[in-house]
């Protein structure tokens, strides 16, 4: 359902509480007529030292994570938006198909998710930088959540060439690492055998600088808020060009 302000569209998202990257940079990539209405999914700032403890936190998430869609579609948005990643890349392919049904019959909308928007992202920048085959991949996990990603897409027929996982110590720690930590990460991870750079973990703010990587290397940077707010408003229709963010919302 639209509104006054929400014209065009009205997406509901859900991220967790420690999330403080999601909220800015979606609506930094809002066009005129769509508006964001976020839900926080209530998770406490655990510490996180190892597999175990990220395993917990992923598990912490999706116990709580149908009551914030409860909440969040009680203002009936179209569309909801999953900002938060983790959860949508663990167990492979197999694993996010499962999740993308169990929340499109919780919330009765279309959902978007962090797995499926990079899975398209890819495909589509296809058209612009030719065939992506080799990627290499940026994460705050722990090397649990790394494997998960690597499997995700290994699924789907990608070689992954590298993870580099930046183990950060806390969910809300993530949101602290800075962008000149994510620029050497990028430059860590890429070589003449990647075709493509891929960002998980929504509370990394990379959006802005993603876009400026991929004119420095000159192939995709693919953050993981840009492809799921492109993906979103690809899905319902919604073309406009937004600049800053990259290949995906300036050209297709």
């Amino acid at each position: 359902m639209v509104d006054s302000l929400g014209y065009r569209m009205k997406f509901g998202v859900i991220a967790p509480s420690t999330n403080t990257s999601v909220q800015p940079e979606f609506d930094w990539m809002r066009p005129p007529g769509v508006t964001n209405h976020m839900a926080r999914i209530h998770v406490p700032d655990m510490k996180i030292e190892n597999d175990k403890d990220f395993d917990e936190l992923v598990r912490v998430i999706a116990k709580a994570q149908d009551e914030a869609v409860a909440r969040v579609m009680t203002c009936q948005p179209a569309h909801l938006v999953m900002g938060m990643s983790a959860e949508t890349f663990w167990d492979g392919l197999d694993g996010s198909i499962k999740l993308r049904a169990h929340m499109e019959k919780v919330a009765g909308v279309g959902v978007t998710m962090g797995s499926d928007a990079s899975q398209a992202a890819l495909k589509a920048l296809t058209n612009q930088y030719g065939p992506i085959r080799r990627i290499a991949c940026i994460t705050p996990y722990m090397p649990v959540g790394d494997k998960n990603v690597k499997r995700f897409f290994e699924d789907l027929g990608f070689q992954v060439k590298v993870v580099l996982g930046l183990k950060c110590a806390s969910p809300t720690l993530i949101a602290h690492e800075s962008e000149a930590r994510l620029r050497d990460a990028i430059l860590e991870v890429n070589g003449d055998d990647v075709d493509a750079i891929v960002q998980a973990g929504t509370n990394l703010a990379m959006a802005r600088l993603a876009g400026i990587a991929e004119k420095w290397l000159k192939k995709p940077v693919v953050a993981i808020n840009t492809a799921t707010y492109w993906h979103a408003l690809r899905s319902n229709g919604i073309h406009d060009k937004v600049e800053g963010f990259g290949s995906l919302l300036s050209v297709h």
